[in-house]
């Protein structure tokens, strides 16, 4: 079936609606109103005078639309952007204004322009044909394009004024947004607005200016929790640490022996004594957790998921990295192990990583259990935040049983039953809407 025609009516709508919100002041917006309540009043001339009304009201807006045609301004508008910023926390940054006229500005406003929101044809139809129901109401299909809108739009912003501008002068101007959801944000440019002489009608300057801003996920506040065993780490080599799960920290010199690696020889102390010396070392072994992702499922976008990568960036946060090292596991086009800790990664890239995750739709969820299998011997816990509980990951947890790892398991759901009671581990579930209370109440036990 195709769905062309509501698609271009709810495209041309929502466009519609930005023009209208960009070019109308609220009073502009408010005199429109009037303007068509007056309309539909005096539509009999014989028996109201609203017709008066109407046509006064229509000739200021005329008046107030023609003085708004024309904005010849001069501005140079540069924007100042922070490396990134989080779900749910108001970014500020500073924008440059610079005036390269003769004349002075002043009553001009800003406003950040984001990248098209609206979704593509083949994204809409996609999202309608998953209706159970034979018969599709216009109103469905609207709730699926403000809900595939809803979720494209990653930040939101206000109008900000702008102070007066000398002539050939600059000011700044501190300007917000609220990211609503984990990404890329693609900021095009900006409007600069100023309004006719009855403040209805503004006249517009969109001024391009291309940036990328990376929003990180939301966090929560998260326990101090410590895995059974879990042990300080003594200093040694992160590189051979990362390659093999522990590392060889010096101890003497001695001769050389038939069989003694080349990579041991210490050349500088064969140049001195004029025969071959080798380092001796005793290995030492660093503390390494794993924080299993699970991003497996049917949909591209779901609340589950985006909770689920949440309290995976909360953990990342608030793991001790200076003494130990966390590997994040998940699964996207092939299965990936990103380390940090010791001087390997950063939290902050760990973030980066996830704030890109997707779902994985066309693998299983074995490719994870494999990943997490194939470096079993090298942890010494795991931290497993799930998006349901199914044979196959009660399958994962049993294999990490088997050998001993200590685990918490934190199954996301939008489900009210609980979950706590499997017998191989500790499992906690987080209800959506209350996952931060869910966080609070967790503690592991010896």
């Amino acid at each position: 079936m195709s769905y062309k025609t509501p698609y271009h009516l709810f495209r041309s709508l929502h466009r519609l609606k930005q023009w209208l919100n960009r070019r109308f002041t609220v009073l502009g917006k408010g005199i429109i109103i009037c303007l068509l309540i007056s309309a539909i009043v005096g539509i009999d001339t014989r028996l109201t005078m609203a017709y008066q009304v109407f046509a006064f009201l229509l000739a200021a807006l005329a008046i107030a639309i023609l003085f708004s045609l024309r904005f010849a301004a001069r501005l140079v508008v540069t924007r100042t952007l922070p490396r990134f910023g989080t779900v749910g926390v108001k970014l500020q940054y500073s924008v440059l204004v610079e005036n390269q006229t003769d004349k002075i500005q002043k009553g001009l406003s800003l406003k950040e322009n984001f990248a098209d929101s609206c979704p593509s044809y083949t994204e809409f139809s996609h999202a309608v044909s998953t209706n159970k129901y034979r018969f599709t109401s216009i109103s469905y299909l609207y709730y699926r394009w403000r809900k595939l809108v809803n979720r494209r739009t990653k930040a939101t912003t206000k109008v900000f004024d702008i102070p007066t501008i000398q002539a050939h002068g600059k000011t700044k101007v501190v300007m917000e947004i609220e990211p609503t959801a984990r990404g890329i944000i693609e900021l095009t440019g900006m409007t600069i607005a100023r309004p006719d002489p009855f403040a209805l009608f503004n006249a517009c300057k969109t001024i391009t200016l291309k940036q990328s801003l990376l929003i990180l996920p939301k966090r929560y506040q998260v326990p101090r929790l410590e895995l059974p065993g879990m042990r300080k780490a003594q200093s040694g080599s992160t590189s051979l640490a990362a390659a093999v799960g522990d590392s060889e920290e010096f101890v003497s010199l001695r001769d050389y022996r038939p069989g003694d690696p080349l990579r041991k020889i210490h050349w500088r102390s064969w140049a001195k004594t004029n025969k071959p010396i080798v380092r001796e070392e005793r290995e030492q072994f660093f503390v390494r957790h794993a924080l299993i992702l699970d991003n497996f499922d049917s949909n591209e976008y779901s609340e589950i998921m985006e909770e689920t990568v949440s309290v995976a960036a909360s953990f990342a946060c608030d793991f001790q990295t200076q003494e130990s090292l966390l590997d994040l596991m998940f699964v996207a086009d092939q299965a990936y192990c990103f380390t940090a800790g010791r001087g390997l990664g950063t939290t902050e890239k760990m973030l980066e990583i996830l704030a890109a995750v997707k779902t994985c739709q066309d693998t299983s969820f074995e490719s994870l259990t494999t990943t997490v299998m194939n470096r079993v011997s090298l942890l010494s816990g795991c931290i497993c935040i799930l998006m349901r509980w199914d044979e196959a990951r009660k399958k994962l947890i049993r294999n990490l049983q088997e050998f001993n790892i200590p685990t918490l398991v934190l199954v996301v759901t939008d489900q009210q039953e609980s979950i706590d009671d499997f017998d191989l581990g500790k499992i906690h579930s987080l209800h959506l809407g209350k996952i931060q209370e869910g966080l609070m109440k967790l503690k592991i036990e010896n």
